[in-house]
């Protein structure tokens, strides 16, 4: 609570109206010996502005770092204008919009922001509320296996997808009798390799799930990854870049029929990096399969007089809590960061987010071009990328970490707990926020790095 308005003594007139002297007596049917001890380690209480520096302190002796960190959370341009429509209080403090005849403003936002993303993926129908891009996911999963025709309960996963995408979809599914069976990265490309996928299909599987660009930011062979589950009766699951798909093919569109489902972290699209919130995640899929659909989905109609308007559609809202027989238990209305990615999108345009991706883009081939000369640095995979790489470094990543964020760079993501196997490597990240400036300090501060080490 921001503000509470009572004094001391409004606090003991209230106490007497109650007839009792201490709050304590409020509480006396709990038992002593489950009271917990003072907070004796907590400070006083500060004044508004006493915490307005003391906050404003604190983040000062964070510092402001030149970040090359992608690894899922992007950091890209946000128009001011995208969080000052978005805090306005319409917006702002807008629930889940239950009652259409109370909030026909949100459910057309809503509606706009759905009928973008379903350009944006090439995908017929798109949902709102999901909490992020690895419960989209999972989700995704378990749309795919109840949608199958037959009882198959495989999922097939490439290692090359998330690794915090695997671990929360395991979590979910995993008690749910679904399995989940990973597919091995190609060492020299970075790609899922068709015949690794092709080896592990049989009448067990469900889904394929294709990671667009994947975890090192390697484009994989969508197309005929898609193209092969298909012609063996699977489902295909896009987990996509929002921002790439500006440049590159939706997943509506990959191979001859286009994946059956495309989710992803939404981020991208307006979300700052904000201590690791908040995030939303996005679900596409075709018209066969909306009912198995999570989430909130706005419908646009017209009333009785012919006018249009807009309404939550197809699901009840007593669906989410009916325990097993629920579609999710999908409950949260991520609705202000959905906000925020409407106004976003509507600003930039299709040629707008297209720019972003293609600066995106082209300052990773500059980066990697300023790399290529340095000893003891080589770009890992030689699969084509979108704008992120792998780095293998001569020397640890912690080192180089930690001596490149003493100069006030983020260098990148260290790659050694996640992917043991490529040894000293370095994810590294570069969006439309870079100048050749940036990317000439990077450069030069790994070259340092590796003379020095």
């Amino acid at each position: 609570m921001p503000f509470i308005p009572h004094t001391d003594d409004d606090v003991r007139e209230m106490l007497a109206e109650c007839g009792i002297e201490h709050l304590d007596s409020l509480f006396d049917e709990i038992p002593k010996s489950l009271g917990s001890e003072p907070l004796a380690a907590i400070p006083e209480g500060l004044s508004e502005m006493e915490v307005s520096r003391f906050m404003h302190e604190g983040a000062h002796r964070e510092g402001v770092f030149l970040n090359f960190i992608g690894a899922g959370a992007y950091e890209h341009h946000i128009p001011a204008a995208v969080w000052q429509i978005a805090t306005r209080g319409e917006f702002y403090s807008a629930y889940t919009p239950y009652q259409a005849e109370a909030s026909q403003g949100t459910l057309q936002l809503l509606y706009e922001y759905q009928s973008m993303m379903c350009s944006l993926t090439g995908l017929d129908v798109t949902n709102a509320s999901l909490y992020d891009g690895a419960s989209a996911l999972a989700e995704a999963v378990l749309m795919a296996v109840r949608s199958h025709k037959s009882a198959a309960r495989r999922v097939l996963v490439p290692a090359a997808l998330h690794p915090a995408y695997r671990a929360t979809v395991r979590t979910i599914v995993s008690n749910q009798g679904i399995e989940l069976v990973e597919i091995p990265y190609d060492p020299e490309s970075g790609r899922t390799l068709v015949d690794s996928v092709k080896e592990k299909l049989d009448a067990d599987v469900a889904a394929v799930v294709v990671a667009q660009p994947n975890f090192f930011g390697v484009l994989e062979d969508a197309d005929g990854l898609t193209d092969l589950a298909h012609n063996a009766g699977v489902a295909v699951i896009a987990c996509v870049n929002p921002i790439s798909l500006a440049l590159l093919k939706p997943p509506g569109k990959w191979g001859t029929d286009g994946a059956e489902i495309a989710v992803g972290e939404g981020q991208p699209l307006g979300v700052p990096l904000a201590s690791g919130g908040p995030y939303f995640g996005f679900l596409a899929c075709r018209q066969a399969i909306v009912r198995q659909m999570p989430g909130r989905l706005v419908g646009r109609t017209v009333d009785l007089d012919g006018k249009p308007g807009f309404t939550l559609t197809l699901q009840a809202r007593e669906q989410h809590i009916r325990r097993s027989k629920a579609t999710s238990n999908i409950c949260t209305n991520q609705g202000l960061v959905v906000t925020a990615a409407a106004i976003y999108l509507s600003l930039m345009g299709a040629e707008g987010l297209r720019r972003v991706a293609a600066r995106s883009h082209a300052n990773m081939r500059s980066l990697i071009d300023l790399l290529s000369g340095i000893d003891g640095v080589n770009v890992r995979f030689d699969g084509a990328c979108f704008h992120e790489t792998v780095l293998e470094l001569s020397v640890p990543c912690t080192s180089v970490c930690d001596a490149l964020r003493a100069e006030g760079i983020l260098a990148g993501y260290d790659l050694t707990d996640a992917y043991p196997e490529l040894g000293n490597s370095l994810l590294v990240c570069t969006t439309e926020t870079k100048t050749g400036a940036d990317l000439r300090r990077f450069a030069d501060a790994i070259a340092h790095c590796a003379d020095a080490i």
